[in-house]
């Protein structure tokens, strides 16, 4: 009974001093024995279970895995002189755990150096670019010709940027990656993450933009009363032919019909000239109103057939 009693006694003494002694490291971490806040051996990369002295040493654990990094939006000056706003995005890994620990400690340490690495590389290498090469990417091309037909007048070159954005992003990776292996970080990639006016300069382009839409709207209610004016110019010009056409062929119709009225008349006048100049001379008499006056000499040939017709019984 004393040696079961001796045996569980045991067991409970090697359970406690052996649990403080035994670590799992896991496959997305990398760790450090610290004794006294001193790093002790080699730095534990392999995953499994590992030990340390019981009550007098630490684990310090690093993360394996690509770390984020988000920057605040900051203001910087551009090659011209335009204030923009530039808000940057980075992934980093931790590549050497024991100058990592000595020189940030940990990641919150970590991310307030690259605040400083990288918004210094950013405003290094964007105050010496144009602002034309940091928007635009390295395929960007615009048809020029395509803008002047729409009446647009760009303000800027439109010519193929030298370098583009994709370049620019390399080249800040690069600048900010010198510093960083002495704090046992690899920069593994810098974006611009979106790139914008200040304020003032906002309304500014937005003005000229919105005045630059109003041009090509005038100049295209312009080309459209004009090219009214135009149409209305050839519906006047059809429509005067086809009056001019319609009064020529009424013209016609009515020359024709004169001269077989006149054709009629002289077949009729041809048939009996004697009957003919009675009936005309009748028609002129039936002319004449009631108060009508005629001064005319009594032998004039207009009362022959009044003076015919008298002297018969």
């Amino acid at each position: 009974m004393k040696r079961l009693f001796l045996i569980i006694v045991l067991a409970a003494v090697g359970f406690l001093v052996i649990k403080p002694a035994a670590f799992v490291v896991d496959q997305a971490e990398q760790a450090i024995i610290v004794q006294f806040g001193q790093p002790v051996g080699e730095v534990i990369a392999e995953p499994g279970l590992h030990w340390k002295m019981p009550f007098i040493q630490d684990v310090r654990r690093f993360d394996k895995r690509i770390l984020p990094w988000d920057g605040d939006v900051s203001q910087v000056p551009t090659l011209g002189r335009e204030f923009i706003l530039v808000d940057t995005t980075a992934r980093w890994r931790i590549t050497d755990p024991l100058k990592f620990m000595q020189s940030v400690r940990d990641e919150s340490g970590a991310r307030t150096r690259l605040d400083d690495v990288i918004d210094s590389a950013v405003r290094d290498i964007i105050s010496g670019t144009d602002l034309e090469e940091i928007v635009r990417s390295a395929d960007w091309a615009v048809d020029a010709k395509a803008l002047n037909e729409e009446g647009v007048t760009p303000e800027v070159d439109l010519t193929k940027p030298k370098k583009g954005r994709e370049k620019l992003e390399q080249e800040i990776l690069a600048a900010a990656a010198k510093q960083t292996p002495e704090l046992g970080i690899k920069l593994e990639d810098v974006r611009l993450k979106r790139i914008n006016y200040i304020d003032s300069v906002r309304a500014q382009v937005e003005n000229r933009m919105v005045s630059e839409r109003q041009s090509i709207a005038e100049r295209f209610r312009s080309e459209g009363q004009g090219r009214s004016q135009e149409i209305l110019g050839e519906m006047q010009r059809e429509l005067r032919t086809i009056r001019s056409e319609a009064e020529r062929q009424a013209a016609e119709i009515r020359g024709k019909a004169d001269a077989e009225a006149t054709r009629i008349y002289g077949e009729s006048y041809g048939a009996d000239p004697e009957f003919y100049a009675f009936l005309r001379t009748l028609e002129s008499y039936q002319a004449m109103g009631a108060n009508t006056t005629l001064v005319l000499g009594a032998d004039s040939e207009f009362f022959k057939y009044l003076e015919s017709t008298r002297r018969k019984p």
